[in-house]
């Protein structure tokens, strides 16, 4: 009899450890659902993009233009 109970009572913790890995990956797979469904609404358009391009490559010109302006004075 102590066998018997030795190994339903293994059986018993091999069932609650999958019991337990099946239920942290449900909850992991659950919140990986839900960062991909806020990603897919707050993603940015080309036309977005276009606009943040232009913006930066704007402000580089001008610094560009600025440091030929510096460059141009000195002797």
């Amino acid at each position: 009899m102590q066998m018997t109970s030795l190994i339903d009572t293994l059986i018993g913790l091999v069932v609650a450890g999958l019991a337990w890995f099946m239920n942290e990956t449900s909850k992991e797979q659950k919140r990986l659902n839900i960062l991909l469904n806020k990603t897919r609404e707050e993603y940015a358009t080309k036309d977005d993009v276009r606009s943040d391009m232009r913006n930066v490559m704007d402000a580089l010109h001008r610094v560009e233009d600025k440091l030929d302006k510096v460059l141009s004075r000195a002797p």
